[in-house]
């Protein structure tokens, strides 16, 4: 939902006909008043002077002694003066009503857009311009409803994640859960005879439970890793010592496949502060990642850079057939799989790199993904001395 006016310039309030109409029978209203004022104090003047013959003769003294010229023309006279006077005074009460009364129009028209905002049209916002306080009125409230907005988009955006989560894991699960009811259903009814059958449709029934518990597994450690209340144990790590042996976890896969591993640390003895049962999943996924999906590939990179005395730069790359541009920046989306269907024959549950990309920002890292003709590299970002308060405290959306 995106504001309408948002970009539009700000423009003056348009005085309505009416408005117009009101605007100017208050100015005629006050000219008529102040001229019966005016009226008044000269009626008041001449009678004072009237009453008081040495105020006169006062007056006519130095009205005579201050003339310029031949003709005798007077510089000073009280008539002009009080005449010039009440001018000033009818044109500065005839401009503060007018603007007063012009406020109090802004003022109306601010409220029916509130009104009309508060009737449900959050993609409107207030677009006038006023040269008083009320314009940080008006900049609170468009601030307000943006803030408004962006809230209901964001609580819209979880409710659909968690639509999404329940669908696809709903799916997940249903789809091996069949295959264990259909092949156990066959055992339990004597279908199957012989034991070489029974054994056949034993070990893809523990395989499919296997892939089940795979997947609530890493469900449970993404919902974990997305709760506010998990926490790091960070401690020294040799991050080359602990490539290594990772690495070596894999050997005998990676050797079926023709894969193997280069491993490098520059320095040698490059040692970061994280918490090494994530840092740990976090190599397994990519590299379980690389194996699964890096078709052609013969060489995994497992290197990490120094990049100065805060930060290191872990990489996991692969030489094996590219990632399409377009697929890499859904790659860390949860359940997302660069193949189209949803097909189970890699035993991938679409959860790992979700759960890569969640240890990396618990630790206050960052991760991307970089795909071209030569390698497929997943680059991380680390702190090598991560802040435990702020990386505990950070909030994070509940799935």
């Amino acid at each position: 939902m995106k504001p309408k006016n948002k970009e539009n310039k700000r423009q003056r309030v348009k005085l309505t006909a009416a408005e117009k109409s009101e605007l100017f029978a208050e100015g005629v209203v006050t000219i008529i008043i102040m001229l019966l004022l005016n009226l008044s104090v000269i009626i008041l003047y001449h009678l004072a002077i009237l009453q008081d013959k040495s105020l006169v003769n006062g007056i006519y003294f130095l009205k005579k002694t201050m003339t310029i010229g031949p003709g005798g023309f007077h510089l000073w006279s009280w008539e002009r003066i009080g005449v010039f006077l009440m001018g000033i005074a009818d044109v500065v009460v005839l401009y503060w009503r007018l603007i007063r009364r012009y406020h109090q129009m802004q003022l109306r028209h601010i409220i029916s857009e509130l009104h009309y905002i508060a009737n449900g049209h959050f993609d409107h916002r207030i677009s006038f311009s006023v040269n008083t306080d009320m314009q940080k009125v008006i900049d609170s409230i468009n601030s307000l409803v943006d803030s408004t907005v962006e809230a209901i988009n964001e609580e819209k955006a979880i409710e659909q994640s968690k639509d999404e989560l329940i669908t696809n894991v709903s799916h997940d699960i249903r789809t091996p859960l069949t295959s264990i009811i259909g092949y156990l259903g066959l055992l339990k009814n004597g279908a199957v005879t012989s034991r070489e059958d029974m054994m056949k449709y034993i070990n893809i029934a523990y395989d499919k439970a296997e892939q089940m518990k795979s997947l609530a597994n890493d469900l449970f450690e993404y919902t974990t890793l997305k709760s506010t209340k998990t926490k790091l144990t960070l401690s020294p790590v040799n991050i080359l010592s602990m490539m290594e042996q990772v690495a070596a976890g894999f050997e005998l896969e990676a050797e079926k496949k023709g894969i193997s591993f280069a491993i490098k640390a520059r320095p040698e003895d490059l040692v970061v502060n994280a918490d090494v049962e994530k840092l740990v999943r976090v190599y397994n996924n990519l590299i379980s990642n690389a194996l699964k999906y890096a078709a052609g590939a013969d060489t995994i990179n497992l290197v990490a850079n120094l990049v100065n005395e805060k930060w290191v730069e872990l990489r996991v790359e692969n030489n094996g057939e590219p990632i399409p541009q377009d697929k890499l920046k859904k790659i860390f989306d949860r359940f997302y799989r660069v193949e189209s269907s949803r097909n189970t024959k890699t035993g991938g549950t679409g959860l790992g790199l979700s759960i890569v990309q969640g240890v990396v920002e618990l630790h206050g890292g960052t991760i991307r993904c970089e795909s071209n003709a030569k390698l497929t590299s997943f680059i991380i970002l680390l702190p090598r001395h991560p802040n435990p308060k702020l990386a505990n405290s950070k909030a994070r959306r509940v799935v």
